[in-house]
Formats: C-alpha cells, structure tokens, sequence
C-alpha cells in the first residue's frame, strides 16, 4: 500500500506533488549534466571514434533512449555555449529537457535571455508556438551601385571534375530547363528515399535522413539499371578498379591512386571490377563470383536482419561484407559475410572500428580494442541525486499571444 494512501485527498496531493516537484528537479539537473558530456562527445567528435553514426546515434546506443531523444539532447548540446542561461536553468532543475531542446532546435541565435524568461513560465507547446512567431531573419541587403552590369553571354552547359587525395569534385553547369529537369529527378528520388526512411522502425536507432548526395546516387544508379535493361546482353555498369599484386596498390580506371581502405571497400562488396596487374602488366580479371547470389544474399539477410554493428539497427541499402577480406583470399560463403551498412563498412576499412569473424562468432570492436555491445549503459546509481530545488514547473496559465512580443533578431551592419 501506498504511503500517503490514508491521507485526506488534499493532503495527499500536496505530498505526491511535493516528490514529484523533486525528482523532476533532479531529473532535469542529471539532465544538464548529460548535455555537458554529450556537448564534449560532439566538440571533440568523440561519437565517430565509439562507431556511431552520429552524436545523436551515440546517445540513443549508450544512454538507451529514443532516437527522438537523443536529437534532443545532441541539438541542446551541440548549442551549449549559444544558450547558457537556459542550460543553467536545466541544470538547476527549474527547465526540462524538453523545453530547452526546443529552444535549442528552433531558437535564433542570440535570443538566450528571451527565453529563459520565457521558459520559467511556458509550457513546451507554447514554446513552439512563440518559437513559430519569431520573424525569419532577412537576408542581407545587396549593396547599392550607379554602374549597370554589363550584360554577360549566355553560359554554356558544362561538367569539370576535380581530384585530391581523398575525393573527387563535380562542377555541373546547366541551363535553367535542364536544371529545372535534373532539380524535379533529384526532388523525386530523395522525396521516395525519405518516404523509404520514415518506414523504418522509430524504435531502433535509423541512419541519418537521406541527403541529395544520396538521391543523386539513387538517381545514377536507376539510370544505370534502365540502360542495362536495354542492352540484349548488357551488365550492371561497373567500376573498374586496377590492382598490383606485388604492392598490393590499386587505383580507379583512368583515375587517382586508392588508398588501401578505399581499395579494400570497393573489392568487398563486389560493387567493382578488379584488373589485377604484375609490373604494369595485366595478369587477369577478378572474377564476378565474388558478388553474392539472390540464394545466398537471402540467407545472410534472414540470418543477420540488421547491420551487425552493435547499436546501428540499420535495416536499408546493407552491405555484405567480406569478414575475410576478398582479396585476403576470403571466400563468398555464408560463414565469412556480415552484412553492415555503409557507414560502418566504410569506418572498418578505414580502421574506425573492427569487425572479426567467423560469422557466428562475430567480435566488433572500436578504434582502441573495446569490444561494442547493444546494451546501454544505464546502471544503479553509486552517487545521491543532484542536490537542487524541487522543480516549480510552467505556471500553466493561458497564453495571450496579442501581448506577446516575439524575439527581434539583431539588424544586420549597414554596408558602407
């Protein structure tokens, strides 16, 4: 039975509401302290050397909570020092988590005063309604001049490619038809790979939302697959890769040099062809047994559902990844595939994170040997509650927004 149970109900609500007061003040200042770690996870990119994907997918791995959480904690802790007196308010128990966060979410930069007043008497939803009318910041003016422009020619439609060491740059120059075509084929491949990433279960941690990086990709690889279909006897458009035995280099077809996390994560997943050569000589072409089958990708997917990094919980666009590196000799077999997604195929061949297999004794670990579990880090306190006062919560009282005077951003310098 409950203590206050043979309480009056007046007396009984005063002592529910008195505990409830202190444990939301001491909930919301464990709150702060979290923000500070996490604020030190993304300062120092800390996230990516655990084997996240983002600070956001560390917080829900290890502190077990909701991806939607976890962007809440990572946006108020990615604008810690923009917003001090609302993250005083937190870790002084007077703010929840959830105020703040939308404040940091939506808030323009400078309007940390405004609402912290605010705060200490809105409830979250009329934080978002105040949030909602705040005027857009204007762009800045353009500067004034007596002298006409003189009229330039027409440009022509042009694609330059770039290259360093690390990645290659793409120019795309187009008239204002063709690039209203190209923008509505963007639009429609990201708009069909968001509705694809809403699908995925909100429960477990998703990848990042899809950018227009990976709706152009969607969109060459569809055109990739029209054409193909095409062809009476045409293949998959490849890319072609060379490698020298003997230094174990490899470079693109009439490209730059790969490094050897580059080389190794093209040769995995069987996405190219490899030319291997012996001084400058070809010696033969890898052959495309490497590439799973439909039978045997099958298997792999039904055995291993998720990416196998623990933590990810992606579900789309996996790679099978060679537990023994293919050009190591490993064999397409079930026993040495995993299947991984793309960013943490990418983060073992560049030695972010380890993978070990055979498959069912599978061993991930991070950049410094600590084995990766799934399980949070949530555990029995060892320390007392944070000492601070009971929480006093929004007041409550119906906003008149009329009298409300929304936060006015800063006017920009005048331009001499």
């Amino acid at each position: 039975m409950s203590p206050t149970a043979s309480l009056a109900q007046d007396e009984r609500l005063s002592v529910l509401f008195d505990e409830l007061g202190e444990l939301t003040g001491q909930r919301n200042a464990i709150d702060g302290r979290i923000v500070e770690i996490v604020a030190e996870f993304d300062r120092d990119e800390l996230w990516a050397a655990a084997g996240a994907k983002s600070v956001a997918g560390l917080v829900a791995w290890k502190a077990g909570v909701s991806p939607s959480r976890a962007e809440t904690i990572a946006a108020v802790a990615h604008r810690l020092n923009e917003f001090p007196r609302c993250v005083t308010g937190l870790k002084e128990g007077r703010l929840s988590l959830d105020q703040v966060g939308v404040i940091a979410q939506r808030a323009a930069e400078g309007s940390d005063e405004h609402y912290a007043t605010l705060a200490a008497a809105a409830t979250v939803t009329q934080l978002r309604t105040a949030l909602k009318l705040a005027p857009k910041p204007l762009p800045e003016p353009e500067p004034e001049s007596d002298t006409q422009p003189e009229a330039e020619p027409a440009p022509e439609p042009s694609i330059n490619k770039t290259t360093d060491d690390q990645y290659t740059y793409w120019h795309i120059r187009l008239p204002h038809v063709e690039a209203a075509t190209f923008d509505a084929a963007l639009r429609s491949h990201q708009d069909a790979l968001i509705a694809e990433w809403k699908e995925l279960d909100e429960t477990a941690a998703r990848p990042p939302m899809p950018t227009t990086v990976d709706a152009f990709l969607r969109l060459v690889e569809t055109g990739w697959d029209a054409e193909a279909a095409r062809r009476p006897h045409g293949q998959h458009t490849t890319v072609v890769m060379h490698v020298d035995v003997k230094d174990k280099v490899g470079s693109l077809h009439l490209g730059p040099v790969l490094l050897q996390h580059d080389r190794q994560y093209l040769s995995c997943d069987a996405t190219c062809e490899v030319w291997f050569e012996r001084d400058g000589r070809p010696i033969g072409a890898g052959r495309t047994t490497r590439t799973i089958s439909r039978r045997l990708r099958r298997a792999l997917e039904r055995r291993d559902l998720t990416c196998v990094v623990p933590g990810c919980g992606a579900t789309r666009g996996l790679h099978a990844h060679h537990l023994r590196h293919w050009e190591d000799g490993g064999l397409t077999e079930l026993i040495n595939l995993a299947l991984v997604c793309p960013y943490h195929h990418r983060a073992h061949h560049r030695g972010l994170i380890t993978i070990v297999g055979p498959a069912d004794r599978l061993v991930v670990t991070d950049h410094a040997g600590r084995p990766m579990t799934s399980t949070s880090l949530a555990r029995p306190p060892t320390q007392p509650p944070p000492d601070v006062a009971p929480c006093p919560g929004p007041t409550g009282e119906r906003a008149r927004w009329w009298w409300y005077e929304p936060f006015q951003p800063p006017s920009p310098p005048a331009r001499n």
